[in-house]
């Protein structure tokens, strides 16, 4: 067994990092990384934002050289992953060819969420995911080009905020009661939205579309109640569907309703077998309370990459495994803004807001029943936001208690209070 590789489904961000930690921690053994698009593993990030403005190149976004995969003798495979037997410790991929494994790591992600409306299947209703995808759509983000947005998500208002830079008329329409969700607080979701009104986008929120279909002059028509919306381009950001189908093949434990995913114990192993799974597709305990959870976020797949490693290799050599304990933390950057949040603010019973500036600009703390700090969250312009924002997270890492009053005052600094923490 010890001669057959180590086999990471998913040559993403996760993937990618999981390879490069194995290497790091000491595997010297056969590694390969399967993935489907023809692209070495990259940042997704940038999907929604530099690519689509034209301030990134697609190799900007790769995590490395192409050289150094080579380099570390990671064999990248490109390749449709179909069946697994675990108890046989093979992988079948689309084509035919099977691979035994020592251990498997399962970074599949997930695929965008299509919409389920007639006439999204018309050329011009596009999704954002994959560099191939952000090819089709930065050329439709033309000056003057209409495009309306469904989804008041992180994606769909980060493509708007991108749309608007490049000179777009842009309707964002959202089918729920605020943008957002429940991604962050209420207030916070409500300063965004004035943000996008300010920069000219239009928003539809608390109108659901009820299908498209192509017009005379050949543009696409989003029909939203009794209105027809004219869109050159229309874009669907109503998040990922976790790519769970190889994990079932396999028997694996797997969650189909909300937040969904393979499921994975805190040390990020699957139900049976020699299986790991993090990023996107991962479904795994809260450190917060013990509730599943699953992350779509950079931060995710950077943290969960080496502790899959360690796991992996104390498996295969007899050691103790490690549990993952990071706290969720993600950003989103529209027009000069920035968005933060750290923790888990939803589990909040109270909060104290800290202003940064005049101008709205400030931080959400949220407590615990138990008078500890569960989240944060903070919104301004992305000036502000670095330096206070990493102080935040620190105190949230570590379960900080700091009275309510000495972080709602800035004349209390976030430093003074995580060194007293």
């Amino acid at each position: 067994m010890m001669s057959d590789p180590i086999v990471i489904v998913g040559a993403g961000q996760a993937g990618g990092r999981t390879a490069q930690a194995l290497r790091a921690q000491g595997w010297d053994g056969p590694l390969l990384l399967v993935g489907d698009e023809p692209a070495a593993p990259y940042e997704r990030p940038p999907l929604s934002k530099g690519l689509l403005t034209g301030a990134q190149s697609p190799a900007q976004c790769a995590l490395r050289p192409d050289a150094d995969w080579s380099a570390d003798r990671i064999e990248r495979i490109q390749g449709l992953a179909r069946g697994l037997d675990v108890a046989g410790r093979t992988l079948t991929l689309a084509d035919g060819r099977s691979l035994r494994f020592a251990a498997l790591v399962l970074a599949t992600g997930g695929r965008a969420r299509p919409l389920a409306l007639p006439g999204a299947e018309l050329d011009g209703v596009c999704t954002l995911r994959t560099l191939a995808d952000a090819a089709v759509l930065a050329p439709r983000l033309r000056p003057g080009a209409r495009i309306v947005v469904i989804g008041g998500g992180f994606i769909g208002l980060e493509v708007a905020a991108s749309a608007r830079e490049r000179g777009c008329t842009v309707t964002v329409v959202e089918a729920g009661p605020r943008l957002l969700g429940r991604a962050v607080p209420a207030d916070v979701a409500q300063q965004v939205a004035d943000l996008h009104r300010a920069h000219g986008v239009e928003l539809c929120i608390g109108q659901a579309p009820s299908g498209i279909v192509r017009a005379a002059d050949g543009t696409l028509q989003l029909r939203l109640g009794e209105r027809l919306i004219a869109a050159d381009s229309l874009v669907v950001g109503i998040g990922i569907a976790p790519d769970v189908a190889l994990a079932r093949s396999g028997g694996l434990a797997v969650r189909d309703e909300a937040p969904g995913g393979v499921i994975v114990d805190a040390g990020l192993r699957a139900s049976a077998g020699p299986v790991w799974a993090l990023g996107d597709v991962a479904l795994f305990p809260s450190p917060l309370n013990g509730w599943p959870q699953r992350q779509e976020t950079w931060h995710n797949a950077e943290t969960q990459a080496p502790v899959v490693a360690h796991n992996v290799l104390a498996a295969l050599r007899g050691a103790a495994a490690q549990d993952w304990v990071g706290l969720p933390w993600f950003w989103s950057d529209q027009y000069d803004h920035q968005l933060q949040v750290a923790g888990e603010p939803a589990l909040g019973v109270r909060e104290a807001l800290r202003p940064l500036d005049a101008s709205g600009a400030a931080i959400r703390f949220h407590f615990g029943a138990d008078g500890r700090l569960v989240g944060a969250a903070g919104y301004g312009p992305a000036s502000l936001m670095g330096r206070e924002m990493k102080l935040a997270r620190m105190l949230v890492e570590r379960r900080a208690a700091p009275e309510a009053a000495a972080l709602a005052d800035p004349a209390h600094k976030l430093k003074a209070l995580l060194a007293a923490a």
